[in-house]
């Protein structure tokens, strides 16, 4: 298996427009989980880093790195999705229609109106951490759900906001399933970032909190000269994200925005898999998810999630885990005069797909396809910081999951 296994979406370049897209993230709901997210105390734009020595030796324009490790205090972007739908489930339950006031939801007589809630979600750790944060900080109980493979420094991090952490002996899918049942059992609100058949507006508010990063990535390139990027880059477990941002670009400019390429692991391509299927509906993949980006490792789209990215994603990509740990290698030892990025491993896969796009000439096709080139502009998301310090010693320090030599470059064969 090589490096970068990919396939062109058609419907994405076709120039009929996204029902679902306009539906599912319409720019109102794009304004306010923005107004929402800017009164969490300590909330302050992530930073928008440019990687410009390894952009000219790659031969690319630009290569924009929005950087979520320090979004907040909990080195991720999944809290925009979660506290945006504790927000919105609030508002509603208070009868609060428009934007509201955080002090006003938070308020005593607001507490008092709603009564004891106990927010609960599966995870594969940044999810759960976010829906614990925001239970917390708001004085409310959580049940977080999570895999046996999730590593210890996960669970702990989601267990010092309060929550009850419960270890489901199988997949991100069998927590997920373990969750559903549970929660119904014991009258839990579920907050997920996955959808199925009578669950959908939940998953929907994550997705629409999720545009507050790339609505601030837009200012930051605007005030670089740069109206949009060209190409977007956005790694995907069940999709909530990657059909977060096609949707807003989608909704800023058209069939006129950046070209969205979907990177999923080899060992949980459930996306690129349903595109292969082409009839339009989300397949499962089949497999144990094997995989270090914990984060990624799902086995069902989201349907609400397929939904959009069956219409706006350009092309579907999956790769092993070693294009992960070379993206976290290069962030964490950039080029000189390039930033510093601490990356895991769910957040520096794009950054390797980038990479062996642009080296290997048995990619050439997939450049030629993506037009990829001296003028393209590149943005990439770092979703996650070091979230697992174990993982993260193994590849930064201990070389884990080295290229294969048959795809290293000249240079690192020497």
């Amino acid at each position: 298996m090589g490096p970068v296994n990919w396939m062109v979406n058609r419907r994405a370049w076709s120039p009929a427009g996204s029902e679902a897209a306009v539906e599912i993230i319409p720019p109102e709901a794009v304004h306010s989980a923005r107004s929402f997210h800017r009164q969490i105390p300590g909330y302050r734009i992530s930073p928008l880093k440019c990687l410009h020595n390894l952009a000219s030796m790659m031969g690319v324009g630009g290569i924009w790195v929005k950087d979520e490790s320090v979004r907040l205090e909990l080195n991720s972007f999944k809290v925009l999705g979660g506290s945006f739908a504790v927000y919105n489930l609030l508002r509603g339950r208070l009868g609060m229609e428009g934007d509201v006031p955080l002090p006003v939801l938070t308020s005593q007589e607001s507490i008092g109106k709603l009564g004891p809630i106990t927010f609960a979600a599966a995870t594969d750790g940044n999810h759960g951490r976010g829906v614990a944060w925001a239970a917390n900080k708001l004085g409310f109980s959580s049940v977080i759900y999570v895999h046996r493979e999730t590593a210890q420094a996960r669970i702990g991090s989601i267990e010092s906001y309060g929550a009850n952490v419960q270890v489901i002996d199988g997949t991100y899918d069998d927590a997920v399933n373990q969750l559903k049942a549970d929660a119904q059992k014991h009258d839990w609100v579920v907050i997920a970032d996955t959808s199925w058949d009578g669950y959908e507006e939940i998953p929907t508010w994550v997705m629409q909190g999720y545009t507050t990063l790339f609505s601030e990535a837009q200012e930051q390139l605007a005030a670089q000269g740069i109206v949009k990027p060209s190409h977007i880059f956005l790694q995907a477990g069940v999709g909530a994200l990657a059909a977060s941002g096609t949707a807003f670009y989608r909704g800023l400019f058209g069939q006129d925005g950046p070209i969205s390429i979907v990177v999923e692991p080899s060992k949980a391509a459930c996306l690129l898999g349903s595109a292969r299927e082409g009839d339009g509906e989300p397949h499962k993949f089949e497999g144990e998810l094997e995989t270090i980006m914990a984060g990624l490792a799902c086995g069902e789209p989201s349907p609400i999630a397929w939904r959009i990215l069956w219409d706006c994603a350009h092309v579907f990509v999956s790769c092993p885990d070693y294009v992960a740990a070379k993206g976290m290698r290069v962030y964490g030892v950039p080029l000189a005069g390039d930033p510093f990025v601490v990356s895991g491993e769910s957040g520096a896969v794009t950054l390797g797909a980038l990479m062996f796009a642009l080296e290997r000439p048995e990619l050439k096709p997939l450049r030629e396809a993506l037009d990829l080139g001296p003028n393209s502009q590149v943005l990439l998301i770092n979703t996650e910081g070091n979230t697992d310090p174990e993982e993260f010693r193994r590849v930064l320090w201990d070389g884990a999951l080295p290229v294969p030599e048959e795809y290293r470059t000249e240079e690192g064969k020497k």
